[in-house]
C-alpha cells in the first residue's frame, strides 16, 4: 500500500511538471505572437492600420522605426519659436592647420590711457584659451563632422528648434576667423538630421550695406534655399519666407536700408523671390525708430548683459514691445546665461553678469515671457569668448588660470534649463492664444 502511495505520488508529481510546463510553453507562444502582456515599463505598440484584431499576422506588425525616428527617440519636441545664435567659427591643428579663435587675441582698449594698464597679446591653447569657461569637447574644430553631431544633440536635448548661424560673405571674414561659407551645407545637413532649422545671423563686414546685403541674400537663398533645414517663418498671411538676423545695422543708415527693405525702395526685395523677414538689432532707444523707418520686419536685442544697453535691459522690454505692437513689428527678446568677456577684454569687468547657478538665466527667460513675445532668441550656444554659451563646459585648471565652470551642477545645465523653458514657452503660448 504504501508503495503504491509512493508510485501515485510520483505519477502525480510527473503529470503536474508536464502541465506546468505546457502552460508555460502556450503563455511563451502567445507572448511571442504578440498577445501576451508586455514587460514592466513597456508599452504595447498599436496594430497596423488594418491588420485586425491581433494574431501573430505578419500585417499585423509595425514596420522597423525609421533611421530618424530611432536617432531621435528620447528627445524632447524641438520649438520652432525658440532660437539660439550659434558660432562654425572655431578651429585646431588637425583639422584647419592652427588654432582658430581659441586663441584669440587681447583687445586693447580705445583710450591709450587705459590700455597701458592691461596686457597684450594673445591665447596659447590648448591649455589657455580665449574664455573664461572650458568646453567639454575641448578646443574643438567647427569642421570636425563628430563635433557637427554633438552639437546637434546638445541642441536638441535642449528642445531649440532654430539655430542662427553666424554668417559672413565667403573672403570677407573678420581677422581671428577662417572662410565657413563651404561648412554651411554640413551643418544643414547635420541639423536636418536632428529635425533642427537654420537661419542666418549676418555679421559686419568691410563694405556692408544694402547693396551687399542684397547680394547676400540672393546667395544665401539660391544656394540654400531649398534645403529641407532651412528656416522658413510663416507669415500671418500663410506665407512662408526665410528669416535674417543683422547684426550691427545701426552701422548703416535707414535711408540706405530702406533701399532694400521697403516696397517702394530702389532696389527692393519685397515681394520677390528673395523676401524675407529682416530682424535689425536694437542697441540705443532711437533705434526703434530707425529700424522701422528702414523697412525691417522686427528687431533683436541680442547682448546677454542685462544693462549693458538700451535693448539689453530688462526692464526696457515692455516699452520696447508696445512699440513694436503698434507699429507691426516683430520684438524678439535675446536672453543669456550670464556673460563675461574677459579673458578677451581685461578692461571690460563692469559689464560682467554672474551666472548665480543658472538663476541669472531664469530670469532672463522669465523677463522675456512677460512680454508675450512670438519667439525668443537665446545668446548663445557657443560664443566662448564672452561667456554667454550653454554649451556643456567642464571644470580646468592650469598652472596659470583655473576656468569657471557650471559646478555643483552637471556640465549640461544649461541645456536642461532651457529644455524646461521651452516646454514652459509652449504652454504659455497656448494660453495667449486662448
Amino acid at each position: 500500500m504504501a508503495r503504491f502511495r509512493r508510485r501515485s505520488c510520483i505519477a502525480l508529481s510527473l503529470f503536474s511538471i508536464f502541465l506546468l510546463g505546457t502552460m508555460m510553453a502556450l503563455r511563451t507562444l502567445r507572448a511571442a505572437d504578440g498577445a501576451g502582456e508586455p514587460s514592466p515599463g513597456l508599452q504595447r505598440p498599436p496594430p497596423a492600420a488594418g491588420a485586425g484584431g491581433g494574431g501573430g499576422r505578419a500585417g499585423s506588425r509595425l514596420p522597423p522605426p525609421t533611421a530618424a525616428a530611432a536617432r531621435l527617440a528620447g528627445y524632447p519636441p524641438a520649438n520652432p519659436d525658440l532660437h539660439i545664435f550659434y558660432y562654425a567659427w572655431y578651429g585646431n591643428p588637425r583639422w584647419d592647420g592652427r588654432f582658430v579663435r581659441w586663441d584669440h587675441p587681447l583687445v586693447p582698449h580705445w583710450d591709450p590711457k587705459v590700455a597701458a594698464s592691461y596686457p597684450r597679446g594673445r591665447h596659447s591653447p590648448p591649455e589657455d584659451i580665449g574664455s573664461s569657461f572650458y568646453p567639454e569637447l575641448g578646443t574643438y574644430s567647427s569642421r570636425d563632422p563628430r563635433l557637427m553631431e554633438q552639437h546637434m544633440k546638445q541642441l536638441r536635448s535642449a528642445a531649440l528648434g532654430v539655430l542662427v548661424l553666424s554668417w559672413y560673405p565667403s573672403g570677407l571674414e573678420d581677422d581671428n576667423s577662417e572662410p565657413m561659407d563651404d561648412l554651411v551645407p554640413a551643418i544643414l545637413d547635420a541639423a536636418d538630421r536632428y529635425s533642427l532649422k537654420v537661419a542666418f545671423h549676418i555679421l559686419p563686414y568691410i563694405g556692408r550695406n544694402d547693396h551687399t546685403v542684397h547680394e547676400n541674400i540672393k546667395y544665401i537663398v539660391d544656394k540654400y534655399g531649398s534645403h529641407s533645414a532651412f528656416y522658413k517663418y510663416r507669415t500671418s498671411t500663410g506665407r512662408l519666407l526665410p528669416m535674417f538676423y543683422i547684426y550691427d545695422s545701426y552701422l548703416t543708415l535707414p535711408a540706405a536700408w530702406s533701399n532694400l527693405l521697403t516696397s517702394s525702395g530702389s532696389r527692393s526685395i519685397r515681394n520677390t523671390p528673395y523676401d524675407g523677414i529682416f530682424i535689425g538689432l536694437i542697441v540705443e532707444e532711437k533705434h526703434k525708430q530707425d529700424i522701422l523707418e528702414s523697412g525691417f520686419d522686427g528687431l533683436y536685442t541680442y547682448f546677454a548683459s542685462n544693462g549693458f544697453s538700451f535693448g539689453s535691459s530688462h526692464q526696457n522690454w515692455k516699452t520696447i514691445k508696445n512699440f513694436c505692437d503698434s507699429n507691426n513689428l516683430m520684438f524678439i527678446p535675446s536672453v543669456g546665461p550670464g556673460y563675461i568677456d574677459t579673458r578677451i577684454r581685461p578692461w571690460n569687468n563692469h559689464n560682467t553678469r554672474n551666472r548665480v547657478s543658472g538663476k541669472y538665466y531664469e530670469t532672463a527667460l522669465h523677463a522675456a515671457l512677460t512680454v508675450r513675445p512670438e519667439i525668443i532668441s537665446i545668446t548663445s550656444f557657443n560664443e566662448w569668448h564672452e561667456g554667454t554659451q550653454i554649451e556643456k563646459a567642464v571644470p580646468k585648471k592650469t598652472a596659470q588660470y583655473t576656468y569657471l565652470d557650471y559646478l555643483p551642477h552637471e556640465p549640461n545645465l544649461y541645456l536642461e534649463l532651457t529644455r524646461k523653458w521651452a516646454e514652459y514657452f509652449c504652454k504659455e503660448k497656448e494660453q495667449w492664444l486662448m
